[in-house]
């Protein structure tokens, strides 16, 4: 298992962070030591010392979030009591992401050794791992931190830039006191590039550290509140409010993911609730959302063989441009397999397969040039045949 943790920094997510962050720290050494010499004051001492922190913690709880991983059920887990078995609804799929929402609520068996991840929120393909109950607080942190950081290069790097380009005009007209900043053309190259993936990452990363903040405070991962959108949805316009059981205040919610020593709350399995609701309370929901989707699922057959490539040239240009913006799976179809579609989109569908009556779990995208519709495509295999 070791061994399988350390081969997921041996990919292009956490390579490019490690990147990003080399860079930026690189040059922040470089420019400050002429720019504010840690050297020749204390407050240029004080400022390094402060953004190397930013640095260090940003990586010490990067790989924290890579290695430790958002915890695992133990294979063929089952609750204890054998009526809760009759609550949980298991599907098996070949996606990269595994996980339980809280309690046993929904899970989904991954390729990663058939482990279940407990209280998924998302797959983040820069720690190229599930972000779950034992690294959402190390992943929140890396996040804060590495925004922290990038907002000081920022500045800084902008009044370096600015020194390096101005440098002639402070040696001539300057009082003698400015510090002079020079930057042959490798390094303005690499301080423009890394002033770049400096301001960047606080305004993509800095977004994202909102929305996981907006999730521990309302203590919701990404698939909960999609949970609670169908949720309100289907109670739309009737006096039935649902609760969302796992929302105990602000603070509490907080303090389940963000402590000092980052290590989360509770077991990953079992969760308090709010008055009124049950550990099963969205189990039940999402049995209720699993039943309605079903009901207005249709039937396709597949007439054009698809291989699941993400860059399927030999399907169109619209199919290529119109791809689901998702890294949800894409699901490989061989002429005349059955499959059920639950989500409809003008070039793309997303489905089932089906043998027979039943599901057989293998789920995903694909084009919908490559089907037909199963009521369209008896009628004219008839007119075939007659």
């Amino acid at each position: 298992m070791a061994k399988l943790e350390w081969r997921r920094i041996i990919h292009w997510g956490p390579l490019t962070a490690l990147g990003i962050v080399k860079i930026i720290t690189f040059m922040m050494v470089h420019c400050c030591s002429m720019w504010w010499p840690p050297a020749e004051s204390i407050s240029g001492f004080i400022n390094l010392a402060v953004f190397m922190l930013f640095s260090g913690l940003t990586i010490c709880n990067f790989l924290n979030a890579i290695f430790d991983g958002p915890g695992y059920l133990p294979p063929n887990w089952q609750p204890m009591v054998d009526r809760r078995i009759q609550m949980i609804r298991n599907t098996c799929s070949s996606v990269m992401c595994v996980m339980v929402i809280k309690l046993q609520d929904l899970t989904i068996v991954g390729n990663a050794g058939g482990h279940c991840v407990m209280k998924m929120d998302h797959h983040c393909p820069w720690i190229n791992n599930c972000v779950g109950h034992r690294n959402h607080g190390y992943f929140t942190a890396f996040l804060f931190f590495a925004v922290c950081g990038c907002l000081q290069a920022s500045i800084e790097l902008t009044c370096c830039l600015y020194r390096a380009l101005n440098r002639v005009w402070y040696l001539y007209y300057g009082n003698g006191t400015e510090p002079i900043v020079y930057l042959g053309t490798s390094m303005l190259v690499l301080c423009v590039l890394a002033l770049g993936l400096a301001i960047g990452v606080v305004l993509a990363v800095g977004m994202l550290l909102y929305f996981q903040l907006r999730a521990v405070f309302r203590n919701r991962t990404a698939i909960e509140d999609w949970i609670m959108e169908k949720a309100k949805h289907r109670r739309k316009g009737t006096d039935e409010i649902f609760i969302f059981p796992y929302n105990l205040g602000w603070k509490h919610n907080f303090r389940q993911v963000i402590n000092w020593s980052l290590v989360p709350a509770g077991d990953g399995v079992f969760w308090p609730v709010a008055d009124g609701c049950n550990q099963f309370t969205l189990t039940m929901e999402q049995k209720e959302q699993k039943a309605e989707k079903r009901s207005q699922s249709r039937t396709y057959i597949v007439r054009d063989s698809y291989c699941g490539s993400w860059v399927p040239v030999s399907k169109g240009w619209r199919i290529l441009f119109y791809a689901p913006c998702t890294d949800e799976h894409r699901l490989p179809l061989d002429q005349g397999d059955v499959v059920l579609v639950t989500r409809w989109r003008r070039y793309w569908l997303f489905g089932e397969k089906q043998k027979g009556a039943k599901v057989v779990g293998h789920r995903g995208w694909f084009p919908r040039c490559c089907v037909v519709e199963l009521a369209e495509a008896i009628p004219n295999d008839f007119d075939k045949n007659k």
